[in-house]
């Protein structure tokens, strides 16, 4: 008997070994298209969080462009990765990066933006969790809509600033979602000022922005929409050095992360708040997916859809505190 209890406590122990072994010799990849933002900075930090309680190695990758994505799958590959999470710099390579994986026996998951397969439809066998960007936007759109009735704005009188980037489904989904909210509150379509950024950056914005203001001189109160933060903040930049008053102007960003530096400044300025978005559930979650998936043939759900919370410089600390 007792030489039984200990050969099963040897073997319980062997295979807890065994076991820690194996997670730890999990290597999982996470490819994100702008490294050096603070959105894409959040995902590796909750996926790093994830290595370290779950106990795998995390590859982390930036790949800016399609030449470095499908370099950095075959760098996985060599490092004996057995899977990525990608939020890829174009949606059109999701063929080439699906067939990539495949030819390295790699499992893929995509995050943010979703792959686009050669019809021009998204690739829904591909497992994805992303932003319900439309409902982001419609969110956008009702807290310009509730602070300009706070002002008592009349609709009728206001100019939309749309910053678009409409070669990008998941930022034209977010300002189309904008639109629908502000046209049904009453904002004539007349003045929607269309104003297509070159990239989702705050020179880009700003740029765009300008050439719009220039050819609105008789608009005296501007509300503010776009896919990111940065796309409203350049506009906001705009608007000051034409000479548009702090308080007429109402400008609300999505992501949360950039916005906090203008909620910080010793003086309001006209952004005047962000939807702020599941970072952690993008970068933990998605890592904790794929590494579930490795481990135990848990496969991830095919589409996830997160949605995200109105921060303003009254309520931003507590928020994000939680």
């Amino acid at each position: 008997m007792k030489k039984f209890v200990v050969a099963l406590l040897v073997g319980l122990f062997v295979v807890s070994l065994v076991g820690s072994a194996m997670a730890q010799d999990i290597k999982i990849g996470f490819l994100v298209k702008q490294p050096d933002e603070p959105w894409f900075q959040d995902e590796w930090k909750y996926a790093q969080q994830a290595a370290d309680d779950l106990g795998f190695e995390l590859i982390k990758i930036g790949a800016t462009d399609g030449e470095k994505v499908l370099n950095g799958i075959d760098n996985l590959a060599a490092q004996q990765a057995q899977g990525f999470v990608i939020c890829t710099p174009d949606v059109k390579l999701g063929p080439a990066i699906v067939a990539k994986a495949q030819a390295n026996g790699l499992k893929l998951m995509s995050v943010d933006d979703r792959f686009i397969g050669p019809d021009g439809n998204p690739m829904e066998d591909v497992a994805h969790m992303g932003i319900s960007a439309y409902n982001i936007g419609k969110a956008v759109g009702q807290a310009l809509v509730d602070e300009a009735a706070a002002r008592g704005w009349d609709l009728k009188d206001v100019g939309f600033l749309r910053m678009s980037y409409d070669q990008l489904p998941t930022i034209k989904e977010r300002t189309d979602g904008a639109t629908e909210v502000l046209l049904a509150a009453g904002l004539p379509e007349a003045n929607i000022f269309d104003s297509p950024l070159k990239v989702l950056d705050v020179e880009a914005s700003m740029n765009a922005a300008n050439i719009m203001l220039t050819k609105q001189p008789d608009i005296k109160k501007w509300v503010v929409a776009g896919g990111n933060d940065n796309s409203v903040i350049g506009a906001v930049r705009a608007l000051e050095g034409q000479g548009v008053a702090v308080a007429d102007a109402i400008a609300v960003g999505i992501n949360g992360s950039e916005a906090v530096a203008e909620f910080e400044k010793p003086e309001p300025t006209s952004v005047f708040g962000s939807i702020l978005l599941a970072a952690k559930q993008h970068g933990y979650g998605t890592a904790e997916l794929m590494y579930k998936w490795i481990k135990d043939g848990v496969e991830p759900p095919k589409a996830t859809w997160t949605a995200g919370q109105l921060i303003t410089r009254e309520n931003y600390k507590e928020v994000m505190a939680d």
